[in-house]
């Protein structure tokens, strides 16, 4: 659907009663307001809706917070979970005034960073696919007071409920890191998961696969398949919301946290991405074992050159840095590789056909706004590009065997991720300039974004006892 008609005629076949109009904040969590149908008129897709946009972290001071969202007709959907039925469409800010694009909203970002590519003549389009790692919990609660923090987790897959002899076992748990591919009735998900790809699906997003990920306790990964950036972001977007309700409506718990367990499995969103012209795939080559093109191979230049800085907003929380560890899948050193689970960028090798071939950008979390992460990433590629930032020559790979067999010497020169969030957020501060280029990214993003992350998660995480301070230091 493309016009007020065309949506009007939808309104009236699936006897809409609530018009649902979400948006991304700075930050990555979509907001929403309602608007009963008998006040959807034409204006509000041509002049919008007003919101107080002071409201939202990171878009406006109170003094100048009036913006308005803008429906986009082409995003619209019946949203599932609803008791009335209700059109849910995706909007973008933009100022009352003038209704002309908000800079900061993150969706308008992700909008010019497409056109900057159309522009540059490299490629007409990129090609995006989102793999969703979350854990699904029985039992969460929490809570930070002045003399007390604490966190509790249960699930009923995980091995320390072997032994539990108060309720009832069945002696089907899944061994400490020992869920992947687990089938039932070890993987007691498989059910719930399949609901959530048929909502998916339903919502016109395509699914490659589903199935239970390494994390013992409840750990999931559902693959999207690759789609144009906008429609990718806004399809990662859709599915991390319905994969959530459809576990509350169960009576369950989705989380996208990183890193929710310790000693367990963290969850990624690695991002698989190409760049396109028309049907032609530019990746796809002749060069090494990899069987790249020469432009692909700049491309990783730039992601990993620029992999510091974009790891503040891949990797945008003080819980993404629990997950970025040795010992685990998830990548500490900024190397590419042929089918190397532990580079920061995976050739995958069974991509091999002309129209398959991509590269794998294993950092990113699900704490990550995807608008913004998949701008920055695709801005990063393209600085590679223009530059000519070849990673063999720079030392950046490829590495093709895992790294905790190499010795230390031979690891010399490969570039560490960040180690926190505020190592991440100084690395972005000092490297920018590849996203405001043509103005993609505003000028005062960087400075925002990390007043904000420093102010409202770095500062408040680093001030407060940490429970395991007890056990090392209270009998002092």
């Amino acid at each position: 659907m493309d016009s007020y008609q065309g949506l009007r005629d939808f309104i009236r076949r699936h006897k809409v009663e609530m018009i649902d109009l979400k948006f991304s904040d700075l930050f990555g969590r979509w907001q929403h307001l309602t608007l009963p149908v008998s006040a959807f008129e034409p204006a509000v897709l041509e002049r919008g809706v007003a919101f107080d946009g002071s409201s939202v972290a990171g878009f406006r001071r109170k003094e100048a917070g009036d913006l308005v969202l803008i429906p986009d007709p082409g995003t619209a959907l019946l949203d599932p979970f609803w008791e009335m039925p209700t059109l849910s469409l995706i909007c973008q800010a933009a100022h009352a005034d003038t209704c002309t694009s908000f800079t900061r909203d993150p969706r308008a970002i992700a909008r010019r960073a497409i056109e900057y590519l159309r522009k540059s003549g490299v490629a007409t389009d990129s090609l995006w696919l989102a793999e969703l790692e979350f854990y699904i919990f029985n039992e969460v609660s929490y809570g930070n007071e002045v003399n007390a923090a604490f966190y509790r987790i249960n699930s009923e897959e995980a091995d320390w409920n072997a032994a539990d002899s108060g309720a009832k076992q069945l002696g089907h748990n899944i061994p400490h890191q020992g869920g992947y591919h687990a089938i039932p009735p070890l993987d007691r998900l498989y059910q719930l998961r399949a609901r959530m790809v048929k909502l998916i699906e339903q919502a016109g997003i395509p699914v490659r696969y589903h199935h239970h990920e390494v994390g013992g306790p409840g750990q999931c990964e559902i693959e999207l398949t690759r789609r144009p950036l906008l429609q990718s972001a806004d399809g990662t977007m859709w599915a991390k919301y319905l994969i959530k309700n459809a576990a509350i409506k169960s009576g369950l718990s989705a989380t996208f946290m990183p890193k929710p367990l310790y000693a367990e499995a963290g969850s990624g969103m690695h991002f698989h991405q190409n760049l396109v012209r028309g049907r032609k795939n530019l990746f796809h080559g002749r060069v090494g074992a990899e069987g790249l093109s020469e432009l692909a191979l700049f491309y990783i230049g730039g992601l990993l050159a620029h992999g510091r800085a974009l790891l503040a907003l891949t990797n945008p929380s003080t819980n993404s840095y629990k997950r970025l560890v040795p010992g685990f899948e998830a990548p500490t050193l900024l190397f590419f590789g042929l089918a190397n689970r532990s580079a920061a960028i995976r050739i995958p090798k069974y991509a091999q056909e002309p129209a398959e071939k991509r590269i794998e950008f294993r950092p990113p979390d699900g704490t990550c706004n995807v608008y913004l992460a998949m701008a920055a990433m695709l801005m990063a590629g393209l600085d590679g590009i223009r530059r000519r930032i070849d990673p063999r020559k720079a030392g950046m790979g490829p590495i093709n065997t895992d790294i905790r067999r190499l010795r230390p010497e031979e690891l010399q020169g490969i570039t560490p991720v960040p180690a926190s969030l505020r190592e991440a957020l100084q690395a972005l501060q000092e490297d920018h300039a590849f996203l405001t280029t043509a103005g993609v990214f505003p000028e005062e993003f960087v400075s925002v974004w990390a007043e904000q992350k420093v102010a409202r998660e770095a500062d408040e995480v680093q001030n407060r006892p940490h429970p395991y301070e007890m056990t090392l230091y209270y009998d002092f």
